[in-house]
């Protein structure tokens, strides 16, 4: 037997901590909570980009920062979330704890411009986004070019100057890719 769930009483973003992963499928299946990301939510909650960053808040731990696909889902610039969550820690953090195979975690240098912050968890700028998607994706496709033109829509970027920032950033790594990838993406 289901708990009966009243919209009222639950939090924005539920997971196995707050009830077992049994119930929170057939809750599901009941057409009372929806799945989103590493966790569940209400049917009359908005998706948004802060309940799309608090449903990886668990796997982030307050360390990482979420970049490339995930960040680009985070912030509504691809409807699907990645099979494998893209994470990023900067070289300073020094730490490496075992994490899930379903997350990914590279080490980088990162700035506070480069971040900005949605319900405790760090998420790679738009313009920080589309530079580590044009320089790292692989394959660069239809699907990652679309990421890139809506990240560019959503921030308010002029695509002169992004690609005028890639032209600028001294030893920037794969450069040359990015942008030839950023003229197919923005036409740029």
């Amino acid at each position: 037997m289901t708990a009966v769930l009243s919209p009222s009483r639950l939090a924005s973003l539920l997971d196995d901590d707050d009830l077992p992963m049994a119930e929170l499928c057939a809750a599901r299946l009941d057409g009372e909570l929806f799945g989103i990301g590493e966790g569940f939510a209400p049917v009359d909650q908005a998706e948004t980009a802060l309940l799309r960053a608090l449903s990886v808040a668990r796997l982030a731990g307050g360390r990482l920062i979420a970049e490339r696909a995930t960040a680009a889902w985070i912030l509504g610039a691809s409807a699907t979330v990645p099979e494998r969550h893209q994470f990023c820690a900067p070289l300073s953090a020094r730490s490496r704890p075992a994490y899930p195979a379903r997350v990914a975690v590279r080490e980088v240098v990162i700035g506070p411009a480069d971040c900005t912050e949605l319900g405790g968890v760090r998420v790679t700028t738009e313009l920080r986004t589309i530079l580590d998607l044009v320089r790292f994706s692989e394959p660069f496709d239809e699907r990652a070019a679309a990421m890139v033109s809506a990240l560019a829509d959503i921030g308010g970027l002029d695509r002169a100057h992004i690609r005028q920032v890639a032209l600028a950033r001294r030893n920037l790594p794969n450069k040359r890719l990015a942008l030839r990838r950023l003229a197919f993406a923005l036409g740029t």
